[in-house]
């Protein structure tokens, strides 16, 4: 189970570097487009478009690195107060609550994706891109992200289980103060 966990996570770092290379991408886009408009009185047809797809693929393939890095946003100001039996239950109900958010969203996603698929859907712009272009990636990374996650809460449960609480913890809980420093200090 380890080694599946460590290999999302290798997988999941190539594709937050995906991500990021559309994002650099849609920015040097947009970048042209400022250029040419002002100085050609010209407009780059689509670049607007492109970048939202962009954005809405690179944030789908960015969530299973947060997750495996631990860093989603948690309101966590009482948190490490708490006795370690509450806290580790807290990062339990948490990640399932998160799984189960991600995997209504997935859901939701698979079918707008199978309703593009049967419809032919395109943009209605200039452009008609076929959305499924764009939404087979941005599912994926949904998937992705579902798939992390159950890894994830199945991996830490059994660490928990078999005594290695510390462990179980180290994946899904809250990052220490050391870890933070360490974090930024890299």
């Amino acid at each position: 189970m380890l080694r599946l966990i460590d290999a999302g996570h290798r997988l999941s770092r190539w594709l937050v570097w995906l991500g990021g290379a559309l994002i650099l991408g849609s920015a040097v886009l947009v970048t042209v487009e400022v250029f040419v408009r002002k100085l050609f009185n010209m407009s780059i047809a689509g670049a607007d478009e492109i970048s939202g797809y962009a954005f809405g693929v690179a944030t789908s393939l960015g969530l299973a690195f947060a997750l495996f890095e631990r860093a989603h946003i948690r309101v966590d100001a009482l948190f490490l107060i708490l006795p370690r039996p509450l806290r580790i239950f807290l990062n339990f109900f948490g990640l399932a609550l998160l799984i189960g958010f991600a995997g209504i969203v997935t859901w939701m996603a698979s079918g707008l994706v199978a309703d593009t698929l049967e419809h032919g859907s395109r943009s209605i712009t200039p452009m008609r891109t076929p959305l499924a272009i764009p939404q087979i990636p941005w599912l994926a990374g949904w998937m992705f992200f579902v798939l992390c996650g159950v890894l994830l809460f199945v991996g830490s449960l059994f660490a928990t289980l078999t005594g290695n609480a510390a462990e179980g913890e180290r994946r899904i809980g809250v990052k220490t103060l050391e870890e933070q420093i360490h974090d930024e200090t890299a």
